[in-house]
């Protein structure tokens, strides 16, 4: 638990996997952030805007380096990702339910990531408030 309280203490964070259709739980996340507080960025190849918010391709096209990364993608897509937070020196990935594989996880783990898994995060802020 320690860990998701360090993370939840970080500022801005980046979805990958955040998307314009309000029933996925990318766009969930991504608007559940901003409304607590949080800078975030979303990140899809696929959409130009979120809400009026720009949509960035990939992590490499982020203006600034978040402090945090949660992954909304299938595992698939998770492992690039890992690889790509490697790439860019974000040490912190939270994988969301659905996102966390144990290939994943372990892709993570095996980088050298700081990785939460198994937990979500809108769950774990309303848990903190409550």
């Amino acid at each position: 638990m320690k860990l998701i309280d360090d993370f939840l203490k970080l500022k801005t964070w980046a979805v990958v996997g955040a998307t314009n259709n309000r029933d996925k739980f990318g766009f969930k996340i991504f608007r559940f952030l901003r409304e607590a507080g949080y800078k975030v960025y979303a990140v899809n190849p696929g959409i130009a805007e979120i809400e009026g918010e720009k949509c960035y391709p990939t992590l490499s096209d982020l203006p600034e380096k978040p402090d945090v990364v949660d992954i909304v993608v299938p595992p698939r897509v998770g492992e690039q990702i890992m690889h790509e937070c490697a790439k860019l020196n974000i040490k912190n990935v939270w994988l969301q339910p659905g996102a966390d594989a144990e290939q994943v996880i372990r892709t993570a783990e095996t980088l050298g990531l700081n990785v939460v898994h198994h937990a979500c995060v809108m769950v774990e802020i309303r848990n903190r408030k409550a």
